[in-house]
């Protein structure tokens, strides 16, 4: 890497576990934006990588079609699935020395409230979380805490999320549809095997409703841009489409419009409650920054407000969804992954 020009030529690598690119939706957007910022793209799989001769037999488009060519180590590396198998994992362990990645996990649920808890900045927001060990402990937050929330530590995409309400004489828990009453002992007998079976968090139930008394959140869609900070995608409000608690798209809720869904919650508020998540997604996403080794490229934070218009935070995600939305993601991550190059460069000399 004697020039600058040099690392340009490297350009841009989308590793993904999908032989072709014609089968994921990102890559064309990605490619095409890259064409339009003048730098150069190409994708290619965990196999494709020859490490012996430094070489990557990547797709690149061209005349409105993939063809697979054989090209150098890119500079940078878009990172846009997680390894399947040890030997991949081996291999992206292997390109972290050679090209920079542009996206880091976070970590589970707990990882992140203990991490944002300890630096206090945005401790207000959180919601108070424990990691749950045995059944016991639930039914004593239970004594302090009319009703509970108990969910996988790692995202399940809003699968096995448990609400309990203890009634005067038994304790109501609701799954998805499913509604059961148990006593004590039968709560224990229930949850015994859950737990042990997979970690679990337990937090106190923040209602989040609409007026017709349907469960909704917001997703704070936030990216780097060509100058390495931090801009909105998009947010938008997720709602429960039934009877269900859980608002996650992927668990059969829907993804509404913010402007009509905030002029129909909150009425002449509903300026005033934009602003409010527009500038917790900014300064939350730049401080979150600050709180881990690497930087991020992209953060899904999802967060709810109470009937007093408190905003609290649920989840913070490093790989959002972005369906039917990829050319607004390649709008933001190119000029970023050109953004680190440069950065990179200057590192060097």
């Amino acid at each position: 890497m004697k020039t600058r020009d040099v690392i340009y030529l490297q350009g841009i690598g989308m590793l993904h576990f999908r032989e072709n690119p014609a089968d994921v939706k990102k890559a064309y957007p990605f490619a095409a934006v890259a064409k339009m910022e003048g730098i150069h793209f190409f994708y290619f799989s965990f196999n494709n990588v020859d490490f012996d001769n430094m070489k990557i037999d990547g797709w690149m488009y061209e005349e409105g079609k993939w063809i697979q060519k054989q090209v150098d180590f890119p500079a940078v590396v878009i990172n846009s699935c997680n390894p399947k198998t040890e030997i991949q994992t081996k291999i992206l362990k292997n390109l972290k020395k050679y090209a920079i990645l542009t996206s880091f996990p976070v970590g589970n649920k707990m990882k992140v409230y203990k991490k944002v808890k300890k630096a206090k900045v945005f401790a207000s927001y959180l919601i108070p979380s424990t990691t749950l060990h045995k059944p016991e402990e639930l039914i004593s937050f239970l004594k302090n805490q009319p009703r509970a929330v108990i969910k996988p530590l790692s995202g399940n995409h809003g699968k096995k999320v448990f609400f309990i309400e203890k009634t005067e004489q038994q304790y109501k828990v609701t799954e998805e549809f499913n509604t059961m009453y148990m006593n004590e002992k039968e709560l224990n007998r229930y949850f015994q095997p859950i737990i042990t079976g997979q970690r679990f968090l337990m937090q106190p139930f923040i209602e989040c409703k609409t007026k017709n008394g349907l469960t909704y959140d917001f997703r704070l869609h936030v990216q780097k841009n060509g100058e390495g900070k931090w801009e909105i995608n998009l947010i938008y409000p997720r709602i429960s489409g039934n009877a269900k608690m859980i608002s996650n798209i992927s668990s059969g809720g829907y993804r509404g419009e913010l402007a009509s869904f905030l002029k129909d919650e909150f009425g002449e508020e509903s300026k005033k409650v934009k602003e409010s998540l527009e500038v917790f997604a900014l300064t939350f996403s730049a401080h979150f920054d600050t709180l881990y080794e690497n930087s991020f490229d992209e953060l899904g934070i999802d967060v709810g407000m109470d009937a007093n218009q408190r905003l609290w935070m649920f989840e913070v995600n490093w790989r959002p969804g972005s369906k039917n939305r990829e050319f607004e993601v390649a709008k933001r991550l190119i000029p970023y992954c050109k953004y680190l190059i440069n950065k990179n460069w200057k590192t060097i000399i």
